[in-house]
């Protein structure tokens, strides 16, 4: 196998912003996006940076502005490819599908935010694309939502995006587990949609 660790959209938006982190907490998903970045560049794993644009105008990663930046725990870290995006998805209107497959990668490390709206998009995406995808889920997050469909809580939309992911999209594991299983080479188990039905029918 051949793993990228993809850290997606690690701005300072999330933590400064008007698109703060709930849980888990900054506290806890930044340090463990460091160790893995870390972790992959002891382990000779290309990692690539991703940056959300928006306009100037925008509310909320406005190009150019402090909350655009890129976290200064990532920024001061080496990467082997940066992607500026526009869409939910880092493959969408990027060179990220080229970049793997000249770089003959089959599987996808994702962390960064938000776990439901970019991690998820990307980590759909690949799946799709025949990519093995693994996401760490303690190196992730994501905020509280409120709309005219309802309301859910942070710990909610982590929790479910991430059981989903695990029944057949992505293997979701700790930063730990990941760390361990990247300096072994080895791969990380998913499970998949039957078994995730079946075992609440058995409860």
């Amino acid at each position: 196998m051949r793993r990228a660790l993809i850290v997606v959209d690690v701005q300072n938006e999330y933590f400064t912003g008007n698109m703060r982190i709930e849980y888990p907490p900054v506290a806890v998903s930044l340090p463990n996006i460091t160790r893995a970045m870390d972790a992959a560049r002891a382990a000779d794993i290309p990692v690539v940076v991703v940056q959300h644009d928006a306009p100037e105008d925008s509310p909320i990663f406005a190009k150019g502005s402090p909350s655009w930046q890129l976290h200064e725990e990532v920024a001061k870290r080496s990467a082997n490819h940066h992607i500026n995006k526009v869409q939910a998805s880092v493959f969408t209107g990027t060179d990220l599908a080229q970049w793997v497959a000249d770089n003959g990668i089959d599987t996808l490390a994702i962390v960064g935010y938000m776990t439901h709206n970019c991690d998820a998009a990307t980590i759909f995406e690949a799946a799709h694309q025949g990519l093995s995808v693994e996401f760490l889920s303690d190196a992730g997050g994501s905020p509280s939502y409120e709309n005219a469909a309802g309301k859910a809580s942070a710990e909610e939309i982590h929790r479910v995006f991430s059981t989903v992911f695990h029944s057949g999209f992505a293997a979701v594991a700790s930063t730990e587990e990941w760390i361990t299983a990247a300096r072994e080479g080895k791969a990380l188990e998913r499970d998949n949609v039957y078994l995730s039905v079946q075992r609440t029918l058995k409860a």
